[in-house]
Parts: C-alpha cells; structure tokens; sequence
C-alpha cells in the first residue's frame, strides 16, 4: 500500500513539478486549445454553409473535408501534418512544430463544428427563412441575421462539448517534440515521471485536465437543461378566480326548521 501511495500520490514529486505545470503546461494546454477552437469555429461556419448549400461544387468539398477529417485518427492527422509541413513551417515560423500542432487540431475541430452547425442550422424552421424572405431580406442577409443565430444558440452545448474534446486532444501535440517552453501538460508530467522514476507528475497533470474540463461539462449540463426546459415563470395573477366566486351561489349553512 506504501509503494502504491509513493508511485501515485508523492507530494513532494508534485510539489517540485507545481511551478512548471501552472506556468508552462497550464499556459500551453490553454493557447493550443483556445487558438485551435478560435480557428476551427471559423472553418467549421464556413464548412457548414457549404454543406447546407445547393450548389454541389460548393457542398460536395465540404463533405469530403469533413468525412476526412472525422473519419482519421487525431494522432495520425497531427502526425502527418506537424512532419509533412515541417519544412515549409520552418521557413515561417522557425523550428518549432507549435503552430503545426495548432493547425492539425483546428483542422479536426473545424470538420465536427461544421457538422455541429450544420445540424443547428437545419434544425431551425423553414418558417423563419420564409418570413424573413416576406420581409424583404434576401437569402443571405435573413441567414446571418436570423437563421444562423438561432443554430448556434441551439448547439451551444455541443460546441462546449468540443471545445473539452480539444482540451484532451491537445496532450496529442507532444508527438511533434516541442520545445522545452513550448510543453502542455502532458508533456510537462512525463517528463517529470521520467527524471523522478514517480508517477506522481502524472496524476498532477491529470488533477489539472479534470479541473480545466469537468467544471465544463456541468456548464453543458446546466445549458442543456436551460435550453430544453427554459425558464419556468409564475403564471401571472388573474381576476377571473375572484368573479367565478362572486357569480357562485351562496353556500347553504343550514335549514329552516
């Protein structure tokens, strides 16, 4: 029991590791996954209006992306991506495969947003284009204006939920090797586990995924309810019970020997 407690829970391993984790794992874990969201919710939008649209040379690239991308494992789209364009990044951004990373996991992000918007979008009634059009409003305005708000306020769950799925994802970019300052959590704990020959570093960088993902998953919780239920509001006073009384005849208490 001793040697399990020191494999998984050493303090004084986590303790060492603390600084590193909050700022570099931290740090990293959190712009590879808000810049990987950031980009893919702009792909995804345009992925979904080219799969709802009635031209098929617009449709029909969007399937095929999206089917790419959602059909492959992430770590091998990470990996293909971070080392075939690893020379031409380098004559960007330098040596560092961070920005690949970036784009491998927008790349995923943006096939199942688009697909989630694409459902949102969908879901809303034909009604409202049609009004829209009555209106005045051509096609495109009553979409951006209309149509498109309310499948995004519909989906906004499902975006919560991809959003913590990038968060995990983001432990795959280790395979690229980053840099020393360019480490997530992930990579931080294991290399920690490997100098110390503990555990502990590990079990810290899952603590710091749990904390970053499951307060998350109750806000899709609570959202999910919200948007299924709504506000359930007191039903406003009415007079009616007040003059029903009074039409009534009056009650009898007794008799008249």
């Amino acid at each position: 029991m001793n040697d399990l407690l020191h494999t998984f829970f050493d303090f004084s391993a986590m303790a060492e590791v603390l600084p590193q984790m909050l700022s570099v794992g931290l740090v990293n874990t959190l712009i590879i996954s808000v810049a990987a969201t950031g980009i893919g919710l702009v792909v995804g939008m345009i992925v979904a209006i080219m799969g709802i649209s009635a031209t098929a040379w617009l449709r029909i690239p969007a399937r095929i992306y999206t089917d790419l991308f959602r059909g492959l494992p992430a770590i091998l789209t990470i990996l293909v991506i971070g080392q075939g364009f690893a020379r031409f990044s380098q004559s960007v951004f330098g040596p560092s495969p961070y920005p690949l990373g970036i784009l491998a996991l927008s790349l995923i992000a943006g096939a199942y947003l688009g697909e989630i918007f694409r459902s949102g979008i969908q879901s809303v009634e034909a009604g409202q284009l049609e009004a829209c059009r009555a209106l005045g409003m051509n096609y495109a305005k009553a979409m951006r204006l209309v149509v498109v708000p309310q499948g995004v306020r519909r989906v906004l769950p499902a975006l919560v939920n991809q959003f913590i799925g990038i968060v995990k994802d983001s432990s795959l970019v280790y395979f690229l090797g980053l840099l020393s300052g360019e480490r997530e959590l992930f990579r931080v704990g294991q290399d920690a586990a490997v100098l110390s020959g503990n555990l502990s570093p590990m079990v810290l960088a899952g603590v710091f995924y749990l904390v970053i993902t499951v307060p998350l998953t109750h806000l899709v919780n609570h959202f999910d309810r919200r948007f299924r239920v709504g506000r359930r509001k007191a039903a406003p006073v009415s007079g009616l019970r007040e003059l029903d009384e009074l039409d009534a005849p009056p009650l009898v208490t007794g008799s008249k020997a």
